[in-house]
C-alpha cells in the first residue's frame, strides 16, 4: 500500500512539473510586441496592422524600385501592393537586433514569392516600422 501511494505521489508531482512546464511556454508564446505584430501583419497582408507601426518617413522598396514615403503615402502604396499580391503565407527566417530589430522573411503570394526585410528603430519610448523590402525571388 505505501509502495503504491508513493507511486502515486510521483505521478502526481511529476503532472504538476509538466503542467507548469507547458504553462510557462504557453505565456512565451503569447506574449507579443511590435516586433511579433508585424510578423503577424505581414503573415496576413494586414496594412492597418502594418500601418500602426510606420514611422513618419518610411522606405520601402518592392522590387528594386525605392522611395521614401510619408505615412500616408506608404500606407497607399502597401495597400496597393497587398492588392495585387494578396499573401498566403510568410515565413521568418532570420531576426535580430537589441534596440533597433530586424526581420527576413520568405512570402508567397498570388501573384509571386519575394523576399522580405523589415526594420524596426526605437524612437523615443516606442518601435517605429521605418523600412520595408520587398524583392522578387
Amino acid at each position: 500500500m505505501k509502495k503504491l501511494l508513493m507511486v502515486l505521489g510521483i505521478m502526481l508531482l511529476g503532472g504538476a512539473f509538466t503542467t507548469l512546464k507547458l504553462s510557462a511556454r504557453s505565456i512565451e508564446i503569447t506574449v507579443a510586441g511590435p516586433f511579433e505584430d508585424v510578423v503577424a501583419a505581414l503573415k496576413k497582408g494586414d496594412v492597418s496592422g502594418l500601418a500602426s507601426y510606420l514611422d513618419n518617413n518610411v522606405e520601402i522598396n518592392i522590387a528594386g524600385k525605392s522611395n521614401t514615403y510619408s505615412k500616408a503615402q506608404a500606407e497607399i502604396i502597401l495597400k496597393d501592393f497587398f492588392s495585387k499580391n494578396q499573401v498566403k503565407s510568410f515565413e521568418l527566417v532570420h531576426q535580430g537586433g537589441d534596440n533597433s530589430r530586424f526581420g527576413i522573411g520568405n512570402m508567397t503570394t498570388t501573384a509571386g514569392n519575394f523576399r522580405v526585410s523589415f526594420f524596426l528603430q526605437k524612437k523615443g519610448g516606442t518601435m517605429v516600422l521605418n523600412e520595408l523590402r520587398f524583392e522578387n525571388k
